[in-house]
């Protein structure tokens, strides 16, 4: 089993020509930056294909840890595509890509939403302020074991699903 290792940007951009990139990010955060010449390939579609950056690093480094794993050498970046950006680099949008809000600004709308509708619904019925402690609950467990159910549930909607002709021709390109 090979160790995953990290780079920081400016270490990336440095030798980003070394690289193949793969970004495990939603085909829409894809879609609103990436670094120059990546590919995308979402995590939840990574073991159909041979993959590594996202928007803060976390999911690169499961990707990183699942290659690692298969003994494929990976690299993460470390601070992911916002690090990237942060230090001035260039981030690529395709011209036809329509912008879809990031996984966590996602996932902030929707507990935002239940939490609201569930004190709204209390006023009427005492229980349903049960699904606004629930989703408190689920934001706490969220940040002690860095997953996210919702963001996981949001990651399955059409909108942030790559098309699959847009998946095949990623693998294409990497093969060649």
């Amino acid at each position: 089993m090979s160790t995953p290792t990290a780079l920081i940007p400016a270490q990336a951009a440095a030798r980003l020509d070394d690289y193949t990139v793969i970004d495990v990010r939603t085909p829409g955060e894809y879609a609103s930056g990436h670094l120059p010449g990546a590919h995308n390939i979402p995590l939840d579609h990574l073991h159909t294909a041979l993959p590594m950056v996202c928007a803060s690093g976390n999911r690169s480094t499961t990707a990183c840890t699942e290659l690692a794993a298969a003994d494929i050498p990976a690299t993460t970046l470390t601070g992911g595509t916002t690090a990237w950006a942060g230090e001035g680099h260039t981030l690529h949008r395709p011209d036809n890509a329509t912008a879809v809000w990031p996984m966590e600004r996602q996932v902030r709308l929707a507990a935002g939403t239940l939490v609201v509708l569930g004190l709204a619904a209390g006023t009427r019925w005492r229980s349903a302020r049960w699904l606004a402690a629930a989703i408190g609950g689920g934001l706490i467990f969220s940040a002690a074991t860095n997953t996210c159910g919702i963001a996981a549930a949001l990651a399955k909607l059409p909108h942030n699903q790559p098309r699959t002709t847009d998946l095949h021709t990623t693998l294409r390109a990497l093969q060649d």
